[in-house]
């Protein structure tokens, strides 16, 4: 008879700092533990609602550096030696400094990054920032990629500013792009979410389009106003991007309005607010993220901004009824958009534990029950 494999001694399960490491989107609590720890520095303490429910809000440094393109670096190159080739001159941003558009710009963060292995993370713009038509992606030291930071990376963070329709002023603390903690390898999938999808009705839609993720689609009907998007004004003034309601929609936006075909022609290089068809529900036990949508299906870019917090849309936390807000853009040719196009899906992360905060209900949220809705900026 074969001897018996001795048993192999138990691993205890590994914790992020205090929370038990489950596969997952890292929580409010567990960030504030990585700040404790020192894994997530701050050059200067916390702000004020800085803290997301799945995510932290990245500030800008005191200096913005005018480069002469976009760029990334290469495996073992930093940000600092490339800036060094490239940079056409400095910008001073303790006091404020408009960036014009089309111009490229890459601001120092006054966050950084002390990663252990297993634990990565990703950056997204902020939704006001999307809605700024402010492209924005953050970069680090030897990393190929935008908006991805590697396991284990040890290192400072850049954030690659380029305003595409309306200069903005800027300064240092100012916030643009936010950052998300993931333990582990990403979880779940399709079939994951057809059963959540079962159980907390994820979209609004009778019959789900589950392919890759939770399909959403463009609402061009309009309602009684007729009223399905803006379109944003070329050569308008400044938009601080720190200044709630100081802006007129009229001065920035034109509204648009459809008729009985329900249909949308995107002129090239435009930039456009629509909303989707669907209400979207985040419950507390999971993140959100608006991914890519296939090019082949039409040459525009849906959604520059793809974080949706645990709480969003959520009944409990005040969000029922909350659309998705699009961030579109046509490239090279016009394209037709039709009333109900599927024009971005929805992926859903398991959070490692339930944060402790949720979207609306705990932080007096901008978007929270939002329909069509433009930036916070506008009045």
């Amino acid at each position: 008879m074969a001897k018996a494999a001795a048993k192999k001694p138990r691993k205890a399960p590994r914790r992020v700092h205090g929370a038990r490491a489950a596969s997952g989107i890292v929580p409010a609590q567990a960030i504030r533990a990585l700040v404790s720890s020192g894994r997530l520095r701050l050059a200067e303490p916390m702000l004020a609602g800085q803290l997301q429910p799945a995510s932290l809000d990245l500030r800008l440094g005191p200096v913005a550096y005018r480069v002469r393109a976009s760029f990334l670096p290469g495996p073992g190159t930093s940000i600092a030696a490339k800036l060094e080739t490239i940079k056409l001159h400095a910008i001073d941003l303790v006091d404020g400094a408009v960036l014009e558009t089309g111009c490229v710009y890459i601001v120092p963060l006054l966050e950084s990054l002390k990663l252990v292995p297993g634990l990565s993370a990703a950056a997204n713009p902020k939704s006001s920032t999307g809605r700024l038509d402010v492209f924005t992606r953050v970069i680090a030291d030897g990393v190929a990629a935008f908006d991805q930071i590697p396991e284990g990376y040890q290192g400072p963070l850049y954030a690659e500013i380029c305003p595409q329709t309306f200069p903005i002023l800027v300064r240092k603390g100012s916030r643009l792009s936010q950052i998300r903690f993931r333990h582990g390898m990403m979880e779940g999938g399709d079939r994951a979410l057809v059963e959540l999808q079962k159980r907390e009705k994820l979209v609004s839609a009778e019959h789900a389009d589950i392919q890759s993720g939770i399909a959403l689609s463009v609402d061009l009907n309009g309602g009684p106003s007729g009223l399905v998007g803006y379109r944003a004004k070329r050569h308008t003034g400044l938009v601080d991007v720190d200044a709630v309601g100081a802006c007129a929609i009229a001065d920035y936006w034109e509204p648009i309005h459809v008729g009985t075909e329900k249909r949308l022609i995107l002129d090239p290089d435009q930039f456009y607010i629509l909303a989707s068809k669907e209400a979207v529900h985040v419950p507390p036990t999971h993140a959100a993220e608006m991914v890519p949508f296939n090019p082949l299906v039409g040459e525009f870019r849906v959604h520059y901004a793809g974080f949706f917090d645990p709480g969003f849309g959520h009944a409990a936390a005040g969000g029922t009824g909350s659309k998705a807000v699009l961030e579109v853009r046509s490239h090279k040719v016009p394209f037709i958009l039709e009333d109900g196009q599927i024009v971005g899906r929805l992926v859903y992360e398991p959070m490692m534990e339930i944060p402790e905060m949720l979207y609306g209900r705990d932080m007096g949220s901008n978007y929270q029950a939002q329909g069509l809705k433009l930036s916070k900026h506008f009045r």
